[in-house]
Formats: structure tokens, C-alpha cells, sequence
């Protein structure tokens, strides 16, 4: 990277001798707004403001996330309502600082709760969200699933987000934002390997019924075709359940396979078409157990309010 900024010009220094923290915010192309000394604090950037490979890396792919999160944030903001969001499976809770700071800090109302299975993780954010003075952000340290039920949690939640939640912990992402009555989901699956194990079991009974199992005969297209069915089939849920579904790329993650986006917003026009396509795959695939497990759709009655 120059050392000379875009109007050409060297950048300012302190009495130190230390880059002034504006200009620093200039060369990294940070948001407006971000503190510096947070992105210190999660060893984003370096003592002296520095950004390594991987870390400008992990910084791009939660500002391409906030892009999309952002827009919603401020559309359900509207009227000065206080919003409550959930981000699931957050790890060193990156995104959760990061939207706390850009977004929640000026609001001056709001809270973030943090869903981590990993103790110490936890602690780790509940510790720099004290001593940054991010008293609306909390902390859990349980699983997805078990946070839907915590009492610890509101009743309701506006925004659910999971960030690279493993495998079917998306689903449960799912099942809290239906459960709480979330107005948009943010998702961004990952290791999607339970359906994978299901065709894997009646591959050769698939193989005998339809040419189509020829999709997933070899092991590596077995793992493909189940990442991409469980995401169809997680997008036909939602639809199925009342809400809008965008399926896009996250584009900027290109260190990143898991690049796949569903953003979720909730309309309350639940699409029956969307139910029995879902019902439908379930059956073509034999992924009947899925049903009751992850999928628990019925089908609206003719005439029923909201049918689409």
C-alpha cells in the first residue's frame, strides 16, 4: 500500500510520530464511524494500526454483510423503534462489535445478543463489550437451539443473523427467527452436511428408481448437491412461512467457498406453492424424516388468509 493518500498528499502524523487515527481510517477505506481502537481490540488491526492479509480479509467480509444488514436496520429503525437483534453462532462476535459500533452506539437504544457454544469466546466478548462501554451487547454461551427457549432471550426479536453457522445450526438460526417472529433473517450457511448423509444412505435405492441420482452418485457431487438441496429447501421454508426470500452471492468473500447469502424479510404472504414444492423435494430426494425434523410446513387450506 502507498504511503501517499488519494489527493497525493503524505499522511498526517501525530507528535509521536504515529499515523493520525483519520488517516489511518482513510488508507484502510474504513466505514465512517468505525472506531479504530475497536478494530484493535478484536485484533483486526495492529497497535499501530496495521491490517495483515487476514485480517483485511475477515474486515471485507463483515463489511459486505453490514451492506445488507444495514438498509434493514434502518428501515425497521424508522420512528425511532428500538431494535433487537440475534446473531447466532458469532465466534469472536466480529459482526456483532461492528454493527454495535456503526450502527446501535449512535441509536442510543437497541441491544445485540451474542449466541456462542464456546465458553470462552464468550467471555472474551463480554469482557470488551465492558470495557468498551457496549452495555446494550450481551452474551451466551449456549447453542442455537437452546437460546430459542433461554429465558435470558426477549420474546420477540427483529433482525436474527448467522454468520457461517455450521451445518444444521442455520436451521435452528431458522426455527429462533420463526419462534421469535424476526421481521428479517440474515443467513449465510455453512457445512450444510446433514441432507449430504441422507442421500448418501439411499443412494443405491435412488440410483435403481431415477437417472437423476446420478447427480450424487460420486462422493464429492453427494456433498454439493446436499449443500445446494439444503439451501433450496431452507429458501422454500421461509417462502412457506411468510417471508420474502433474496438468494445472492456475497460478493468480496473470494477466500471464502461459503459464499452463499439468503436474506429473509418477513411479509406475512405465505406461499403455498412454496409449501407443496417443499413437500414435494422432500419426497423426490428421500428426505421424508426432514419433515417433522427441520420442515414443518402445513399446507395452507384453500382460502386461508395470506395464501399466495
Amino acid at each position: 500500500m502507498s504511503r501517499h493518500d488519494k489527493a497525493g498528499k503524505t499522511p498526517a502524523k501525530t507528535a509521536g510520530g504515529k499515523t493520525a487515527p483519520q488517516d489511518i481510517a482513510t488508507q484502510l477505506e474504513l466505514k465512517p464511524g468505525q472506531s479504530i481502537e475497536l478494530l484493535k481490540a478484536l485484533h483486526i488491526l495492529t497497535r499501530d494500526g496495521k491490517l495483515n492479509q487476514d485480517s483485511r480479509r475477515k474486515l471485507k467480509q463483515v463489511y459486505h454483510l453490514y451492506q445488507f444488514i444495514e438498509p434493514i436496520l434502518q428501515e425497521l429503525g424508522q420512528g425511532g423503534q428500538a431494535l433487537t437483534l440475534a446473531d447466532h453462532g458469532a465466534g469472536k462476535s466480529y459482526l456483532g462489535f461492528i454493527l454495535y459500533d456503526l450502527y446501535f452506539k449512535a441509536q442510543a437504544q437497541g441491544h445485540i445478543y451474542g449466541i456462542e457454544t464456546r465458553a470462552p469466546l464468550v467471555e472474551a466478548s463480554q469482557k470488551l463489550a465492558a470495557e468498551l462501554g457496549f452495555a446494550r451487547m450481551h452474551f451466551l454461551n449456549m447453542s442455537v437451539a437452546e437460546s430459542t427457549r433461554a429465558d435470558a432471550m426477549p420474546e420477540r426479536f427483529d433482525v436474527v443473523t448467522a454468520l457461517h453457522a455450521c451445518d444444521t445450526a442455520t436451521d435452528d438460526a431458522i426455527a429462533f427467527g420463526l419462534e421469535k417472529k424476526a421481521k428479517a433473517m440474515v443467513l449465510v450457511p455453512c457445512c450444510q452436511a446433514e441432507v449430504a448423509a441422507c442421500l448418501r444412505q439411499t443412494k443405491a435405492l435412488s440410483l435403481s428408481r431415477t437417472p437423476l441420482a446420478e447427480l450424487w452418485r460420486h462422493p464429492i457431487h453427494t456433498r454439493e448437491m446436499g449443500s445446494q438441496i439444503t439451501n433450496v429447501l431452507r429458501c422454500l421454508y421461509l417462502e412457506a412461512s411468510g417471508y420474502q426470500v433474496t438468494v445472492t452471492e456475497l460478493v468480496g468473500w473470494e477466500h471464502s467457498m461459503k459464499n452463499e447469502l439468503i436474506v429473509a424479510r418477513y411479509t406475512g404472504h405465505k406461499k403455498r406453492s412454496a409449501a407443496e414444492r417443499l413437500q414435494q423435494l422432500l419426497t423426490e430426494f428421500g428426505l421424508e424424516t426432514l419433515a417433522q425434523q427441520r420442515f414443518k410446513v402445513p399446507l395452507p387450506k384453500s382460502g386461508d388468509a395470506g395464501e399466495v
